[in-house]
This record gives structure tokens, C-alpha cells and sequence, in this order.
């Protein structure tokens, strides 16, 4: 395992302002969106608005990715590409991952966006994603080891009846959009778990199915969808460990009208 960098409190005050952007951003969309847009529309709205925030975007252009957002519809679970021909519904779930960089500093979140007239079983994935991430950042503290986290993720998504995805995992985040540690919303043995420590900085980030946990690659090379076709939902945030807890970096609260 490569070393897990201990960020200064110099280097977290840039992730802070990093996360206020990323977390102003999604809270506009999250307000905003509306049957009609397409998901292009996101992204030409987040690019917008992180240049108006002093802030560059993390996604563009990473590994080739061509967009500011991932915008992920209904069983799309993760990386979905913008795209103008793509119009969002009513009773659709929309993901959108953001991440903006400031003085070369990231900060990453997800959000996910129920749009209405929205079923039953639809809002209650969408409850479960979101209480899955606030549980596992509840169990956050330095000494902790990290998978006492993924399994309170784990045991959560499934006591209410739904699949963890477990081909993509939350990671560390700072100088690098991706750091050390890989952090799985599942328990495991084939990667490390290392104790938590004051400093560390982690993106968090439960992807919940309806159906099974298999997921699959479109040809765009990008988008992840569900094999089963079933629904997903995702939540994310930047999270600053402590030695009494944990401070998240992205918190829409503030933004929230």
C-alpha cells in the first residue's frame, strides 16, 4: 500500500474552500433541476459556475473524460457522460459527481436527485444512499479502521434490502482527485485497512442497487450501468478525519435555502 498522506492544516483550509465550491455547485443543481433539462445542460451549468468560483473542475479531461459533471440516470450507476440528447424526466433519479480544484488542492461529492412525481420505491433508494454515507461518516475517527466504516456501510444497505456495489469504492483524495486508501462500502480482504488518522482526508462515496450488485460497462467506455437493470443511487462526500470525528468538506447545509 502507498503511503496515505496526512494533510497540513494549510493544505485542508485549500480542501475546504475546495469543498464550499463542489458543494455550492451541487446544491444550486440539486435546486435548479427540472424535467426538460438535458444532462448536458448540467454540465454547462457546473462549468460555469466553478470558473465563476475561482475553482477549476476535477473530472475534465481526466483519464479523457470530457465533461465537468458525471450525470448517471435511473440504472446508470456511476460516469455517465453529459450528453444534449439526453433529456431528464419525471419520476427520473439523476446522479451528478462533481469535483472543483482550488490551488491545486481537490475536493470530490455525489449527490443524487429524485425528480417529482417520484415513486415509492425510487425515493426510498434514494433515503437509503444518502443514510448510508451518514452512517459510515458517523463511525469516522481517528483509530478507526477503515472497514468498521464499510461494514456500518455495508450492514445498512443491506438491513434495508439492497445491494452495495462493489466494483467501485470511495478513495482518498488531496493533491490527487484519487489517493491512497481505496475505501470500500463493504468489508473485505483484498485491500488494506489501515486505522484512520487525524489529517487523513477520504471521499466516501456509497453506490446502492434495487436489484443485484452487478454492474457492467456501455461501449462509451465510461458509463456504468446495472446488469439487472435496476435502479441506483449514490451519495458522496470529501470528509476530514478527526481526532473526535469527522468534518465534511463538501457540506451542502450553508447553500441550502
Amino acid at each position: 500500500m502507498q503511503l496515505i498522506e496526512i494533510k497540513s492544516r494549510r493544505e485542508v483550509e485549500k480542501m475546504r474552500r475546495a469543498g464550499r465550491v463542489v458543494a455550492q455547485v451541487l446544491q444550486e443543481i440539486a435546486e435548479r433541476l427540472e424535467p426538460g433539462w438535458t444532462t448536458a445542460d448540467i454540465d454547462t451549468y457546473a462549468e460555469r459556475r466553478v470558473a465563476q468560483l475561482n475553482a477549476l473542475p476535477s473530472f475534465k479531461g481526466y483519464y479523457g473524460f470530457p465533461a465537468c459533471v458525471c450525470v448517471s440516470v435511473n440504472h446508470e450507476v456511476v460516469h455517465g457522460i453529459p450528453s444534449p440528447r439526453k433529456v431528464v424526466q419525471p419520476g427520473d433519479v439523476v446522479k451528478v459527481d462533481f469535483g472543483a480544484i482550488v490551488e491545486g488542492w481537490h475536493a470530490d461529492s455525489c449527490i443524487t436527485i429524485g425528480l417529482e412525481p417520484l415513486s415509492d420505491a425510487a425515493r426510498d433508494l434514494i433515503d437509503t444512499a444518502a443514510k448510508a454515507l451518514q452512517t459510515g461518516i458517523d463511525c469516522v475517527c481517528h483509530g478507526v479502521w477503515l472497514q468498521d466504516v464499510s461494514g456500518a456501510i455495508e450492514d445498512y444497505i443491506e438491513g434495508r434490502g439492497y445491494s452495495v456495489v462493489k466494483q467501485y469504492v470511495g478513495h482518498g483524495v488531496g493533491r490527487n482527485l484519487h489517493e491512497e486508501p481505496q475505501f470500500p462500502n463493504y468489508r473485505t480482504r483484498d485491500l488494506p485497512n489501515p486505522k484512520l488518522r487525524s489529517g487523513m482526508t477520504v471521499a466516501i462515496e456509497p453506490m446502492v442497487n434495487a436489484g443485484g450488485e452487478a454492474t457492467r460497462v456501455l461501449p462509451d467506455q465510461w458509463t456504468v450501468v446495472t446488469v439487472d437493470g435496476s435502479w441506483s443511487a449514490q451519495f458522496e462526500h470529501t470528509v476530514l478525519v478527526t481526532e473526535s470525528g469527522a468534518e465534511i468538506l463538501t457540506d451542502r447545509t450553508p447553500f441550502q435555502s
